[in-house]
């Protein structure tokens, strides 16, 4: 028993959709800081490229606006505090689309893995996470030191690929003091740009890496024991006493509704001690008889009990009242194969109804009803 406990707490049971939705709601998602990395600085390089144009022409005119100015401007404090202000306006413009893709990126960059997700529990402040002693052991985990190996592996891969980048690079940085300043510029900024998108490409290796260990890290920390598993399907389904309780209930509760149906049946037709099923047809408003109540055994006998207490007309008829009990349900319309057969027990209700009310004459009792072979049941 004790090693049926022991190994009832390991944790080898995948989480269930339930658990992984209630860890959702707190905030529990995978989340890979490197992914975020990498759409900042793809974004950032990628907006330089585009408009790098375009934000040195801006700060080429500010410079020029800036530096070009009359000698009584340089005394006049309303004119200064123009020029800054408009110099800042200009530069501000300048640098808004780089700035926008910067702001797509840290919005799409965390929501890469693990979706959007706004949860206020997780923002909730815990004590548990002022504790010293907790933080201590978080700094000292295995988590805390693949996190510390992560980040000492990036660092040395970048600082490989930016060490071989100046190796490549190198005679095309030198010959930038023998070019022409605009053109040395336009080099500079060339060379850059490679040595950012070299960056980068780093950094969508590095996540490549990062986003399945985050993954496996999140559904380990979410999986269950196999008796957290039978807990929470107990609390989801309920526990077998309680729902076979409920289904008690359901079944009495379907019962007396059906006897209450009893006494608008225009015959009760029986087996007559097994089973009783109860019929009701309105020609005006019916195509065909309509099955109000059946039962076996006990409620067989109880709907007897309630036809002779309302008068109603109770008829043998052992064939035809197992092919009805076992073919049609609750509310719904007889088979069509025993039209014929239900057709000469109501015809003698109906007559038997009018002689007992002076009109005609006395109907014959239907004692050979026949039922379809295919409807005969045992």
């Amino acid at each position: 028993m004790a090693e049926e406990n022991d190994s009832s707490q390991e944790k080898t049971e995948e989480p269930t959709a339930r658990k992984l939705e209630k860890a959702r709601e707190d905030g529990q998602i995978p989340r890979s800081r490197e992914l975020t990395t990498t759409f900042l600085l793809l974004a950032g390089t990628i907006g330089l490229l585009i408009f790098g144009p375009y934000m040195a022409g801006k700060l080429a005119g500010i410079l020029q606006f800036n530096f070009a100015i009359e000698r009584e401007v340089v005394f006049s404090t309303d004119a200064m505090l123009e020029h800054l202000t408009a110099s800042l306006y200009h530069g501000t413009l300048s640098m808004m689309p780089v700035f926008g893709l910067l702001l797509l990126a840290s919005i799409f960059g965390p929501i890469g893995l693990g979706g959007w997700l706004f949860s206020s529990k997780a923002m909730a402040p815990k004590a548990s996470r002022m504790n010293p002693i907790s933080g201590l052991k978080r700094m000292f985990s295995l988590k805390a030191l693949v996190e510390l190996a992560k980040a000492l592996g990036k660092v040395l891969l970048i600082m490989a690929v930016a060490v071989g980048l100046l190796i490549v690079q190198q005679q095309d940085m030198l010959r930038l003091s023998d070019q022409e300043p605009a053109t040395a510029i336009k080099n500079s900024v060339w060379l850059s740009a490679i040595g950012a998108i070299a960056l980068a490409a780093v950094t969508i290796a590095v996540a490549a890496i990062d986003i399945p260990f985050q993954i496996y890290e999140n559904n380990k920390k979410l999986k269950m024991t196999k008796q957290e598993v039978k807990d929470e399907m107990k609390d989801t389904d309920g526990k077998p006493e309680v729902k076979s309780r409920i289904r008690q209930l359901q079944r009495e509760m379907a019962q007396r509704r059906m006897m209450s149906e009893v006494p608008k049946a225009d015959v009760v037709i029986t087996n007559p001690t097994h089973y009783s099923v109860a019929l009701k047809y309105d020609p005006d408003s019916m195509n065909t008889p309509v099955l109000l109540a059946k039962g076996a055994d006990q409620t067989a006998m109880k709907i007897r009990e309630i036809a002779r207490a309302h008068d109603i007309q109770i008829m043998e008829s052992p064939m035809l009242t197992r092919a009805i009990y076992h073919t049609t349900d609750l509310e719904q319309e007889i088979p069509q194969d025993l039209y014929m057969a239900v057709a000469q027990v109501l015809a003698y209700v109906f007559q038997l109804r009018n002689y007992r009310k002076g009109r005609g004459e006395r109907p014959q009792y239907p004692r050979n009803i026949k039922v379809p072979r295919n409807m005969q049941f045992d």
